[in-house]
């Protein structure tokens, strides 16, 4: 099972401050047919101009993972973390009974471009807590890197789920695979460039649902993909 979702199908508001593309409902953007797959329920795609951000504002119950493809995102939080989120930065931040939170875009000049996603969690009512790491860019290239886990396994920042998020760079002749367990599904990301995968190209902002099997990515070309791993 190949499900295509196409970058110009997604939701789009432009605030001014603030342009984002929603591969799932959100806030106005609602969608009976694209509500989440599986624990995935939001990918935005932002872009947050110079100066600007998101006001304090609160979470509870979701892990809220952020990865930045351009730029820097201040982040700071009622737990009394204070940081900036930088490209191969990935910060999760589980919200459980509670959380609040800022982010914004300190530069003086040029958007940040960053991927905002939320995943349901597995247990209800944990204690709040955060998670950042880096990962270079020769950890990701020309192969899937495991960024997130349930358990933080290879190095990986953890979170209160049963899924698993990759990152990968490929160009050319660089190949990758994830062979998917029966039970399990994937999405696929494309963040930046394009690539194939098993058999459809996919561009920036594409995305593709698969079930279990094997999952082949290649043929990329400046791409950057991030893949779930779901149950």
């Amino acid at each position: 099972m190949l499900t295509l979702r196409k970058s110009e199908d997604r939701g789009h508001a432009n605030h001014g401050w603030l342009d984002s593309y929603h591969s799932f409902s959100f806030a106005s953007y609602q969608d009976p047919q694209h509500m989440g797959y599986g624990p995935l329920r939001v990918i935005n795609e932002d872009r947050v101009q110079a100066g600007s951000g998101f006001g304090t504002h609160g979470h509870r119950d979701m892990e809220i993972i952020s990865y930045v493809l351009e730029g820097g995102l201040g982040h700071e939080d009622s737990m009394g973390n204070g940081s900036t989120i930088v490209p191969g930065d990935v910060q999760r931040m589980s919200a459980g009974t509670g959380v609040r939170h800022s982010e914004f875009n300190h530069n003086k000049s040029g958007a940040t471009h960053f991927l905002q996603i939320w995943i349901e969690p597995k247990f209800t009512g944990i204690k709040p807590s955060y998670e950042q790491k880096h990962f270079s860019a020769e950890e990701k290239r020309g192969r899937l890197r495991l960024i997130v886990s349930p358990d933080g396994r290879d190095g990986s920042v953890g979170m209160n789920q049963d899924a698993l998020l990759y990152a990968g760079l490929f160009d050319g002749a660089e190949r990758g695979e994830l062979q998917l367990d029966a039970g399990r599904r994937a999405y696929v990301h494309v963040a930046l460039g394009q690539i194939t995968v098993n058999g459809q190209v996919l561009g920036a902002g594409d995305a593709l649902k698969t079930g279990a099997g094997l999952l082949t990515l290649e043929n990329g070309k400046a791409a950057e993909v991030l893949v779930f791993d779901l149950p």
